[in-house]
């Protein structure tokens, strides 16, 4: 197969692909998606052999309204309403109940629960549009791997698998939107986010449950992200928890025999030597420069080096930083640099 690279002036072409059962992965502010027609059965089962995903990995349904979730779900509380209200378009998910046999269970993992997003990107919002049908998103990427911030990333793990790539040039988020759950009592978060706890607590007037991001071995996850290793480029991430801990780190590094990747801040690899077997990348100045440079980090020790290990700046847990932690523990295994 051919995967034809489109760009936003040639978004009808990429839809009729679309609504002729073919996967086009599509920008969002957060990460690339791979879509396929959501009420098309063999197209989504088709999302899963691309991506090499396990079949109980539930996916987000993408929508260009809220009429479409109106279709599938059961009446959205005052809860939802607000949150949509405050939110959307943009990097929020959320777990609605589904009406009896709404979505495939190749959709929902077979749950009676489903995920809907409205993504903040002019072309996929035109996309959906022009398909005339909500569209399932997972990551565009192999499964496992660094999440897609470029439609160069797309092309590298997916191309010859999938018909297109709609190409809107570098994601503004870069780590996947905040999953939360509004199917229970109390809303919970099942994955962090750009849109906070805070946030969220400040729109809806109560307290949202934070600790609900893991499931076990036998539960079938409601989101993405909770039971599989994921982010994981092919080198072992260190993480290094302190600045103070960096000299030790480098110190480490310089000793190894083999080539070494540094993710961090200007900061940190202005306020320090880096050895010469140890290979840079910037994370830019601050947690939102981060969290967009993480997954492209990640992907270009993967493809563009022999780096066998990466040490990576953590930031606090907090805001955006339960985001990036989330990703960045995930993708080193809960491996951090011991001083």
């Amino acid at each position: 197969m051919e995967t034809k690279v489109f760009k936003p002036d040639e978004i009808p072409a990429a839809a009729a692909l679309l609504a002729a059962g073919e996967l086009v992965a599509f920008p969002t502010e957060t990460v690339y998606g791979l879509g396929a027609d959501a009420t098309n059965v063999d197209a989504v089962k088709q999302v899963y052999r691309a991506k090499g995903r396990p079949s109980d990995n539930p996916l987000i349904v993408h929508v260009a309204d809220v009429a479409t979730v109106e279709r599938f779900a059961m009446p959205l509380s005052e809860t939802a309403k607000k949150l949509i209200k405050a939110f959307w378009p943009g990097p929020l998910t959320m777990i609605f109940k589904l009406k009896p046999n709404a979505l495939a269970t190749e959709v929902t993992g077979g749950l009676q629960t489903a995920a809907f997003r409205n993504p903040d990107n002019a072309a996929t919002l035109a996309l959906i549009r022009a398909a005339k049908t909500p569209i399932v998103g997972p990551s565009a990427n192999t499964s496992g791997k660094p999440s897609p911030t470029l439609a160069e990333h797309v092309y590298h793990d997916l191309n010859g698998k999938i018909a297109g790539i709609l190409d809107d040039g570098p994601t503004k988020v870069g780590v996947e939107s905040t999953v939360l759950d509004l199917s229970t009592d109390q809303p919970a978060i099942l994955r962090p986010g750009a849109i906070t706890p805070e946030a969220i607590e400040a729109v809806i007037g109560m307290p949202v449950q934070t600790e609900a991001h893991h499931v076990g071995a036998t539960e079938v996850p409601k989101a993405p992200g909770m039971k599989y290793k994921h982010y994981a480029p092919n080198a072992q991430v260190y993480i290094v928890d302190r600045s103070e801990d960096w000299p030790q780190a480098l110190a480490w590094a310089a000793q190894q025999d083999v080539p070494m990747g540094v993710m961090a801040t200007d900061a940190i690899l202005n306020q320090n030597q880096i050895p010469s077997n140890c290979e840079q990348f910037s994370l830019g100045t601050d947690i939102q420069s981060a969290s967009q440079r993480l997954f492209a980090g990640l992907r270009h020790f993967d493809t563009e080096t022999e780096i066998k290990d990466i040490l990576c700046q953590a930031f606090e847990n907090k805001g955006l930083g339960l985001a990036y932690m989330n990703r960045l523990n995930k993708s080193a295994g809960q491996t951090h640099f011991s001083v």
